[in-house]
């Protein structure tokens, strides 16, 4: 296949962490040719001064964020942007024929009252909005398919419900009695310089925050809900791990049956996850490990059954800018592009 055949794709917001691992997939994808990276502070530079370690490949300059160009240029084009702002650029991107793939909020909710109570932004292109297919494959991938524009999940919904989708959609457990322990490394704070992700603040330290509030609440309750096909509340609570990578998310709930053993989950799990190609449910007694995910698209799922309390524990292990974000992303372009789920994407990391 020659460079004019791949398919034109454009990055908006290009400099963040989720912006340089899709410039690192992309780059590295047989189907796709990176014609356009954009960014606001950063543009007139090579993308080469925001990451040196990239020059050697990546000769791109960052532009000037331009709507009509970036549309005129290119046939796909993710926005990695902060929250408000995708929603401002992507109805013009899609009306003029692009498939767009926002890694922000703006996207996630069926409900945009909800998206506003919680992200305070007002918002005008509900038309659009209700056309958009949210991008976790495990669950929606027919829906992906056949949309133009994806709001991709944020990093902890996606660990949290890759553990807890076969539960509710099965109806195993109450789920009234879900709790969500989660912990995620630092890059999932982004680029910025924020004193609480300096290394003299994380380092040798473990801390909740968000406690009864963080925003990823709602999208979490918001997925349960549909596979409950009844109104589902969580209490999830997220937790800055001193690491640079990964998420790990540890799910408990109260199981119907009693009776249910881990094997049993565990076959129950397989099924679910039969077509589900980056989704690896662990043998009894392994539990996940972050390190596993590190550089890779998949998730690990470890899985046990506390028959003293009658509650189900499960783990689930992914690295925050790969499944968590730009490899996700990335999954979902394959599928709406008509190729194979895993083309171009990591099944190997680097260990230890």
């Amino acid at each position: 296949m020659t460079e004019s055949q791949k398919v034109a794709v454009g990055i908006v917001g290009a400099s963040g962490y989720g912006g340089v691992q899709l410039v690192k997939l992309l780059s590295e994808h047989p189907e796709i040719d990176i014609v356009y990276l954009g960014g606001d502070s950063s543009a007139g530079k090579d993308y080469a001064d925001l990451y040196p370690h990239l020059g050697h490949l990546i000769k791109n300059k960052v532009e000037a964020i331009d709507l009509d160009e970036i549309a005129s240029r290119c046939e796909v084009v993710f926005l990695g942007l902060p929250n408000g702002l995708a929603c401002k650029f992507a109805p013009k991107l899609v009306e003029k024929g692009c498939k767009v793939l926002d890694l922000s909020a703006d996207y996630r909710f069926t409900d945009l009252d909800t998206y506003t109570a919680w992200y305070k932004t007002e918002r005008d292109d509900s038309a659009i909005a209700s056309t958009a297919a949210y991008g976790l494959p495990e669950l929606y991938r027919d829906q992906i398919k056949n949309s133009s524009l994806i709001g991709c999940p944020g990093c902890y919904p996606t660990a949290s419900l890759l553990a807890l989708s076969p539960l509710i959609k099965q109806g195993l457990i109450l789920p009234e009695t879900i709790i969500i322990d989660a912990k995620s490394g630092t890059s999932g704070g982004g680029r910025q310089g924020k004193i609480g992700l300096l290394l003299a603040e994380v380092d040798n330290s473990l801390g909740a925050y968000g406690v009864a509030k963080h925003r990823h609440t709602p999208e979490i309750e918001q997925i349960c809900s549909d596979l409950a096909r009844s109104d589902v509340k969580v209490q999830f609570t997220p937790h800055l791990i001193p690491m640079v990578r990964g998420i790990l998310s540890t799910v408990y709930a109260t199981l119907r049956d009693p009776g249910l053993v881990t094997e049993d989950l565990i076959t129950i799990y397989n099924a679910f996850y039969r077509s589900s190609p980056f989704v690896k449910i662990l043998p009894n007694g392994t539990y996940p490990q972050t390190k596993w995910a590190c550089g890779t698209n998949l998730g690990y799922i470890g899985i046990e059954v506390d028959p003293r309390t009658g509650r189900v524990i499960v783990m689930s292990a992914i690295d925050n800018l790969i499944k968590g974000q730009a490899g996700q992303a990335v999954q979902c372009l394959n599928l709406m592009m008509g190729w194979a789920e895993d083309l171009g994407l990591p099944k190997l990391g680097f260990y230890p």
